[in-house]
């Protein structure tokens, strides 16, 4: 059975879930004796919409919302129209928060939402807020903080019915369309929280108000806790980390497996501070890599198409949730490109390029734009309108055959674990969704293959790269999942930090290179407004209306950071600056430190908060605090630094009490505690001894260095404006010549290629 959980449970709400849930809790039982997450029958269709309705949805761009655009529920989209409904007629909300490739938002649509009597209820009941939590992650983080400290878990779709003010008073996630096993059914649900606000409607309303009191006091700014930031606390999260690791399957923790890159980043940056060859430096590298090679190998990586699906639903990496979303395909890039410059074996780049090629296949826009997901759920068959999830991927044993031929199939199906009646392992598949059905996962290498049938291995080699190319083909004539086409700024600044790196590091990353360059003028063409600085979050034929939140802005930052480094076109870092300049006026916390996720005076938002769990997503202030004190040492704003050094202070706490919940910040604090290695070139850009000692700089792990380039033109120009040293880096002997600094302290300069790579190692 798959969890409605797209994200693992952040430590980070405990604290929250102790201080707020007993009160809210006992709330909830009154009016409805239970929560539960999970569907009793695993049949999930995709919706299906009747076009005998037609509500406001219609008129929405989201993919999410006009998925309920034909539902009988008379939906309203978040905002004043639906709230005023709800105050002059004095009814609650019910609000419904999803994505459009999330498969349970599907379950639940086609079983309550498109259902006609239960439809009824909720508009008798209820004004009916629909709302996407891609375009909205504000308004998704209050009530999904509400709903896991209420309830203890948390994920979408995600049920919540508010006073007409908007709080919060009983929340949860899926709930089945009729009462079963003593367990109220979800138009049950609704008519006793409806009937409770008919007749005892203050102590609904005396609950939303104490909600929200410990909200306010839990989420409120404070000043810094006094606790030392230092090297004591990377060695606690590692700590508790290493405990974490599952030695017989790999990975952290146990079922259901996330692929959590931001914990591989901090893992990697603790082995270099430590050394590779050192007990704890190798135990931390060998976690990474043996982690990563079998996330390749198995089952949540798709091996014909490239790319990774969200998670695996049982301990061996085996059987996934079968969406795919941007951000993972970014961050995980990135892993792989890290663990190919630190080991150098091919076969993380080889993930890596496969990662980036699906990208660029399936993900990206023609304008450079990269989509957001495709889904999970497909039709089986075209032309029906039964959907089941993993239908695009998975293979019966016959059909293989069938498309290789006896010998060459004997060999793809020991290669990849094919057998007659499907090989979801014993207790993942309880309800038998994947029956006679085959997820790929690598049980063999191509010399294993052939020491079995006594072939060559090149010839292996050959036939399998010639079978999945077959199976392709095969599968790309069945019907695609879904493709949520939104283009969200924060995901694309994700995206393209992991090609601007790509083009960093991979030798044939000319085309990786131009896919960052490209998504980044798509965005500042289409979703920047540069008369009076502001970002925004949502394009989808035209520029929404949504303004850059927190994240859009940190992660486009990062993304223009890493682009600067890999191109040295010095724009990018001039609209870094200017981006940062806004960030700090919208979102900076004045008082303690950090950024709010939301500006002040957010329309309809109950609270601003600001985050720092390091989940699927990094956190955006610990991205926000990296970039800081990138451009401190680009820029020479010492401005950048004192808020860097703020924003640890301001999460001191959770820092050293659950550091393992935030490695992304870590990584920030990582990079706070030690000398940051500048390297400036003074060069030509097209100078072939540049390129090659960026070729050499780009083969070697150095977390946290910082290049810059000197082009005697705008460039120089505008980085000697902010770093006055700058001015005065030239070229020896006309050469192409190189500067190795350590916090502005530098060696002598060097313009031969051996003296500029005996100077980077350790």
């Amino acid at each position: 059975m798959k969890s409605t959980e797209s994200n693992p449970q952040p430590s980070s709400v405990l604290p929250f879930q102790i201080l707020l849930g007993t009160m809210v809790v006992t709330t909830c039982t009154l009016f409805l004796g239970f929560h539960f997450m999970k569907k009793a029958n695993a049949e999930a269709a995709a919706p299906e919409n009747s076009m005998n309705h037609t509500n406001r949805l219609a008129n929405e761009k989201s993919p999410y919302l006009l998925q309920h655009a034909h539902n009988p529920v008379d939906w309203y989209s978040w905002g004043e129209e639906a709230f005023e409904k709800a105050r002059s007629e004095n009814k609650m909300i019910f609000l419904s928060i999803g994505y459009s490739t999330c498969h349970w938002c599907h379950v639940m649509a086609h079983e309550s939402f498109e259902n006609e009597e239960i439809a009824k209820v909720m508009n008798e009941y209820f004004v009916c807020v629909k709302l996407d939590r891609e375009e909205r992650p504000d308004v998704d983080k209050i009530y999904m903080t509400f709903v896991q400290a209420t309830t203890g878990s948390g994920g979408w779709p995600m049920s919540v019915w508010l006073t007409p003010d908007l709080k919060p008073v009983v929340g949860g996630t899926y709930f089945p369309p009729e009462s079963k096993f003593g367990r109220p059914g979800f138009p049950d649900i609704c008519k006793q929280i409806g009937d409770a606000w008919k007749n005892d409607r203050q102590r609904l309303i005396d609950s939303g108000n104490d909600v929200v009191e410990k909200l306010r006091e839990v989420f409120a700014s404070k000043p810094s806790s006094g606790q030392k930031l230092d090297h004591s606390v990377l060695e606690k999260a590692y700590a508790r980390i290493a405990s974490q690791y599952d030695e017989e399957n790999k990975g952290f923790g146990a079922a259901p497996k996330f692929p959590r890159p931001v914990t591989f980043n901090f893992l990697l940056r603790h082995m270099y501070r430590k050394g590779k060859t050192s007990p704890e430096g190798a135990e931390a590298l060998s976690m990474t890599l043996e982690t990563l090679d079998v996330m390749a190998k198995g089952g949540i990586r798709d091996h014909l198409g490239g790319g990774f699906h969200r998670y695996a639903v049982d301990q061996h990496w085996h059987v996934p949730h079968f969406e795919k979303m941007l951000y993972d395909q970014a961050q995980l890039a990135i892993s792989y490109l890290e663990a190919f410059q630190i080991t150098r074996k091919e076969r993380y780049a080889d993930v890596a390029s496969s990662i980036l090629d699906y990208v660029l296949s399936d993900m990206t826009s023609p304008d450079g734009g990269f989509y957001s997901a495709e889904d999970a759920d497909s039709v089986i068959e075209e032309g029906k309108p039964d959907h089941a999830e993993g239908a695009f991927y998975v293979w019966e044993y016959d059909e293989v055959n069938s498309l290789l031929g006896e010998e060459k199939a004997a060999w793809f199906n020991a290669m990849y674990g094919v057998v007659k009646g499907g090989n979801a392992p014993v207790g993942s598949d309880p309800h038998e969704e994947f029956k006679n059905k085959n997820i790929l996962i690598q049980r063999m290498d191509a010399a294993g293959v052939a020491d079995k049938f006594k072939v060559s291995t090149q010839a292996v080699e050959k036939a399998m790269s010639d079978a999945r190319q077959r199976l392709k083909t095969a599968r790309d004539k069945r019907p695609r999942p879904h493709l949520d086409d939104k283009i969200i700024t924060a995901w694309n600044g994700l995206m393209i930090s992991a090609f601007a790196k790509a083009g960093q590091i991979l030798p044939d990353g000319e085309k990786y290179r131009q896919a960052a360059m490209k998504a980044t003028s798509f965005i500042r063409d289409h979703m920047y407004d540069s008369s009076n600085q502001t970002l925004y979050r949502i394009y989808r034929g035209e520029r929404s209306g949504i303004e850059g939140f927190l994240d859009d802005h940190a992660f486009l930052i990062n993304g223009l950071l890493d682009l600067y480094e890999t191109t040295f076109d010095i724009r990018w870092v001039e609209w870094a600056a200017e981006l940062q300049e806004r960030q700090d006026t919208l979102f900076w916390d004045s008082d303690h430190g950090g950024y709010f996720a939301t500006e002040a005076g957010s329309k309809n938002i109950l609270l601003r908060m600001k985050d720092d769990y390091d989940g699927a997503e990094p956190s955006a202030n610990s991205i926000a605090i990296m970039n800081l004190l990138r451009l401190n040492h680009m820029l020479g704003n010492a401005q950048t630094l004192k808020k860097a050094q703020s924003s640890l202070d301001s999460f001191s706490v959770n820092l050293s009490n659950q550091p393992s919940g935030m490695p992304q910040m870590l990584v920030a604090l990582d990079h706070f505690l030690h000398p940051t290695r500048q390297i400036v070139f003074a060069a030509d850009p097209a100078s072939s001894l540049l390129i090659e000692m960026k070729r050499r700089l780009n083969e070697i792990f150095i977390p946290g260095k910082v290049v810059l380039l000197a082009d005697g033109k705008e460039g120089q120009q505008f980085l000697s404006t902010h770093l006055a040293f700058i001015q005065s880096v030239s070229r020896l002997d006309n050469k192409a010549t190189a500067y190795i600094c350590e916090d502005y302290v530098c060696q002598r300069p060097v313009n031969t290629l051996d003296a500029f790579v005996s100077r980077l190692r350790p």
